[in-house]
């Protein structure tokens, strides 16, 4: 299957307090997939649909890294936490040890993306 178009946006510094959080990075790309892409994009979507995203959106971090993923494509679109930040409330699921580890790699993929688009 082709990928017309993929969306994909890191933030890190998603957790608030008081006030809202004061976002660190922002990594954001939008576009027409190379195969190279559609590979790496492959390998995330897999990911993605075998981790948790947290109900009420926005409510926690419960990855705890401290950073949200959004990903979007025709097949997909997955997001954790909010660009609004995340707050002090419980979610409803709890990832596993291994789901953060997953979380984990799909951060590590998207910062190298950023390196060699950069």
């Amino acid at each position: 299957m082709s990928i017309s178009q993929l969306s994909l946006r890191l933030q890190h510094g998603i957790t608030g307090g008081f006030v809202s959080p004061t976002p660190e990075a922002i990594i954001t790309m939008t576009r027409i997939p190379t195969q190279n892409l559609l590979n790496i994009s492959s390998a995330l979507k897999d990911i993605l649909k075998s981790i948790p995203t947290q109900p009420p959106p926005g409510i926690e971090d419960i990855y705890g890294l401290d950073t949200s993923i959004a990903f979007g494509s025709e097949d997909l679109e997955w997001q954790n936490g909010s660009p609004q930040g995340c707050g002090h409330g419980k979610s409803l699921v709890k990832p596993t040890e291994e789901d953060k580890t997953k979380f984990k790699r799909v951060v590590e993929i998207v910062k190298e993306l950023q390196a060699k688009d950069a």
